[in-house]
């Protein structure tokens, strides 16, 4: 068996080490394709790959037609918008991610960014602090509850929604579960956003949510872009000088945003959440783990297409 690291942007050699290892202790061959800068190298080295690891790469049908024997695709993170999940049912290969490993990288990323708005971006002015803020986290997922953690120990009063999660799984954290998201972004100043980009999700945070927040509003996006209707967003920022949007998921409109707002408005240039070399390793190494118990075993518990 052929495991094919496919990655134009590498993994730490701590993490290639991990997965060699236990790619080479279960007897597959592994293989690396790093920092590659045509498509055409991933269809040639994917034609005798049995299993493949990426970060973000793009998997579509035309990789999937190329890649005769393959498998399962790991993708080392937790979003896999990447893949084109219809198409690789149809070429009966398994796509999984590894969920958990780079949660709380997001969320100091998301924590950092709320205090780098809270103190308007450290420009000299006065800020305001966060203890005993309302805090609300859409989205009660892996990253979702680390947030929830590192709020507790700022003081905040962390509320959540997720209409997936029971609400005694919420409460149990000490976090009170509302019933909707208009009851999130209606009662909390801050809202730490954690949806995935979904059929339903996508630009679903409009101007009828964002006008419902109270006074001295921030929303934190470290989830996906699409999720936010950009339109409505910027109606909100002009409607209210108040607002502040901080994000590391660049919006279409960055400049505009950027140009007129950027006393509250903040953008990383990339999307930085996973970026930190402990999800990093702990990322790659899973992926390598769950390639070979599915090989081995056929361990399907992270698979995210039917």
């Amino acid at each position: 068996m052929k495991v094919l690291v496919a990655t134009d942007k590498p993994f730490a050699k701590e993490a290639v080490e991990g997965i060699r290892e236990a790619v080479e202790k279960a007897g597959f061959e592994l293989a690396l394709l790093e920092k590659y800068t045509e498509k055409s190298q991933l269809l040639d080295a994917v034609k005798d790959a049995n299993a493949i690891i990426i970060r973000s790469d793009i998997i579509d049908a035309e990789v999937l037609d190329a890649a005769k024997n393959l498998k399962i695709v790991v993708r080392a993170g937790a979003g896999y918008d990447n893949v084109d999940l219809d198409s690789a049912t149809a070429h009966n290969v398994c796509v999984m991610n590894t969920p958990g490993q780079n949660a709380n990288a997001v969320a100091e990323l998301a924590f950092g960014m709320m205090v780098a708005g809270v103190r308007n971006f450290y420009d000299g002015s006065s800020g305001t602090e966060l203890l005993g803020k309302k805090l609300g986290i859409h989205a009660y997922g892996n990253v979702g509850r680390n947030v929830a953690r590192i709020a507790k120990g700022f003081g905040m009063e962390v509320y959540a929604y997720d209409a997936f999660c029971p609400t005694d799984v919420i409460e149990k954290d000490g976090v009170k579960a509302l019933n909707s998201a208009e009851e999130l972004y209606k009662n909390c100043q801050f809202v730490s956003l954690h949806i995935p980009a979904t059929a339903e999700t996508k630009q679903s945070i409009n101007h009828a949510l964002l006008s419902k927040m109270p006074k001295g509003a921030m929303l934190i996006n470290t989830a996906r872009k699409e999720v936010i209707n950009e339109t409505d967003l910027e109606k909100t920022m002009e409607e209210r000088l108040d607002f502040k949007y901080v994000t590391d998921v660049m919006p279409g409109n960055h400049e505009k945003l950027k140009e007129s707002y950027a006393k509250r408005y903040f953008s990383t240039p990339q999307k930085m959440g996973a970026q930190t070399a402990e999800a990093n390793i702990n990322a790659g190494i899973a992926a390598a783990h769950q390639i070979v118990d599915f090989l081995k075993n056929g361990n399907e518990k992270f698979r995210v297409n039917k």
